[in-house]
């Protein structure tokens, strides 16, 4: 199927009279006749038994998303910082390492600078216009994997995504890409070598701002057990899992052990699984994504050419508009188009900001972004606020920086607000 397909027909498929949409599956619990059943599941996990684990309502909207994404197999979470987070717990470990692209969301930053730091599992950041030589020198004995952003929020760059790929898989270890800007419509990162993809859903896949949510993805792509005999690294995957009766992920899930790992052991420690209702709303979502990426996109490059006029902004950044820095980079991974989110920086720094986003009437200033409608949000005082000033340097933002995020309004509306804000610096 097509993309577009795949929207609304991926995932769940009705039976003969059955429902023509995904069932709400309103139950922690599933039933067997007998206790050898239940015993049989919790030495190889291959049916529903507890909805901390799995769902059914989530299980079709986790293939749904694997197979627009061109994986085998995905694990829904309770939000985008869950699903960073698994994504790389279910590789390191306390005395690991791995490496990251400075420009990615600034909570993924506090939580790999912070969270983990206390965990034990050191996070090395590496510019993301690093040269390969540069990349590769920062790599560690330790270092287990590489973690990067599609389009970087909200400094707007575009991930290298082969370039990196090749760097890791030099050092045997896999990629990880935050694709939640991109979504699969613009940008499969699987195609340009990823490993594994994490989503925050909370944004455009859900669309609607009515649930937040997560979701990792994984390829089946890579050879943990090869690279182990290279590396040393990823012996849990393939070896005995003494917290799971012995079971070799490896041996009975083959390239699909990874995200079978991950459930098996993370969300059955953690417990960051989704509600089926929260499945359910997200699908709704999935379903229109097609449609209104498109919208999404067409809006913002007008928005962006737009600003670019005003003598009262500094800069503006969006990789679909020519002459951008990530402009040659948005035409290889995402010639479609570049999400609705646009980075402008505004004379007379964050003073001059706060008039700008406090005029506004349309675009509501809010905690949030990639919604139905026009959003707004200043980096500096708000996601990105405990960052240093040198990791906000590091992570492209200014205090005059303005996260405009455009929504599905016409454009002229979305424009002539615009406006309104301009008149007030």
């Amino acid at each position: 199927m097509k993309f577009e397909t795949k929207c609304l027909h991926s995932g769940y498929k009705p039976e003969n009279g059955g429902p023509g949409t995904i069932p709400i599956v309103q139950s922690t619990t599933y039933r067997f006749d007998s206790c050898d059943h239940v015993a049989a599941l919790f030495d190889k996990p291959t049916e529903y038994m507890y909805s901390r684990f799995a769902n059914p309502t989530c299980d079709a909207v986790e293939k749904k998303i694997a197979d627009m994404e061109g994986g085998v197999g995905a694990m829904l979470t309770s939000s985008g910082q869950a699903a960073s987070l698994c994504s790389i717990l279910n590789i390191c470990s306390a005395g690991d390492s791995f490496i990251a692209s400075t420009c990615i969301y600034g909570g993924t930053i506090n939580l790999f600078s912070f969270t983990l730091k206390k965990l034990g599992i050191e996070c090395i950041w590496v510019k993301a216009d690093a040269t390969d030589d540069e990349i590769k020198a920062a790599f560690k004995p330790n270092t287990k994997c590489v973690f990067g952003e599609t389009i970087a929020n909200p400094a707007l760059t575009v991930f290298d995504i082969e370039r990196w790929a090749k760097a890791a898989h030099s050092k045997n270890v896999p990629l990880i890409v935050d694709n939640t800007f991109a979504t699969p419509y613009l940008c499969r990162p699987f195609e340009w070598g990823a490993d594994i993809v994490i989503h925050s859903t909370t944004k455009y896949m859900d669309g609607h701002a009515v649930q937040g949510g997560g979701v990792i993805v994984d390829s089946g792509k890579f050879d943990w057990e090869a690279a182990s005999k290279v590396n040393g690294h990823f012996k849990d995957m393939f070896e005995p899992d003494e917290s799971y009766h012995g079971l070799s992920y490896k041996k009975e899930f083959g390239n699909a052990a990874y995200i079978i790992k991950a459930r098996t052991q993370l969300m059955r420690d953690f417990g960051c699984y989704p509600a089926a209702q929260s499945a359910f709303y997200l699908n709704l979502g999935l379903e229109t994504l097609a449609v209104r990426m498109d919208r999404y996109c067409s809006n913002a490059l007008k928005v962006a050419e737009y600003f670019k006029k005003s003598d009262k902004i500094v800069s503006v950044t969006y990789p679909s508009l020519e002459g951008d820095k990530s402009y040659d980079l948005a035409k290889k991974y995402l010639p479609k188009g570049c999400c609705g989110v646009i980075s402008i920086s505004i004379k007379g720094g964050r003073a001059a900001a706060v008039r700008f986003m406090d005029a506004l009437e349309l675009a509501s200033d809010e905690v949030h972004v990639a919604d139905i409608r026009t959003c707004v949000l200043h980096p500096a005082s708000a996601t990105h606020r405990q960052l240093t000033d040198e990791q906000l340097v590091a992570a492209g933002i200014d205090g005059g920086l303005v996260r405009f995020s455009c929504g599905l309004e016409n454009v002229d509306d979305i424009i002539a607000d615009i406006d309104k804000g301009l008149a007030a610096i």
